[in-house]
């Protein structure tokens, strides 16, 4: 049993326990059911929910941001590669992750290492201004190729 100022008042029956929660206008809840005896605490319920709802906004904070998608063609020109990689430097600054993926359709399957080539060429326009690090490296998968970047 634990008071509402974290000082331990040992083990307790549960009627003397809500008595006392009781007496303080306070609510009797239980922290950890794990153990025996369960770990109680005489604390406000809507402050308990609170530093419930804080701590899960903090543990989703230490992820490290969401995935954010850029798609590459097979065609694409110099131009439209530093417009996407300006884009993705704006998700990698946003400390997001993000997935590079190029679809190759029909005949471009059978040419690999220029596709290759045109992510090569757009991970070294990024890496200029931002430095990159490597979170999945060029995978090749049934439709093209994807890998995933974040920012050092």
């Amino acid at each position: 049993m634990i008071d509402e100022s974290g000082k331990q008042l040992g083990i307790m029956k549960i009627d003397e326990a809500l008595q006392l929660a009781e007496e303080r206008h306070l609510d009797l809840i239980q922290i950890t059911e794990k153990v025996v005896p369960p770990v109680c605490k005489i604390i406000d319920y809507g402050k308990y929910l609170y530093w419930q709802e804080k701590k899960a906004r903090e543990s989703k904070k230490q992820k490290g941001g969401e995935t954010k998608g850029i798609r590459l063609s097979f065609g694409i020109s110099l131009n439209d590669l530093q417009t996407k990689a300006k884009l993705a430097k704006k998700f990698l600054e946003n400390k997001n992750r993000v997935k590079i993926a190029m679809i190759l359709k029909g005949r471009e399957k059978a040419h690999l290492n220029v596709a290759k080539e045109k992510i090569g060429n757009f991970l070294k326009i990024i890496s200029e201004t931002t430095p990159i690090k490597i979170d999945q490296e060029l995978k090749k998968e049934f439709r093209g190729f994807t890998m995933i970047i974040t920012k050092q």
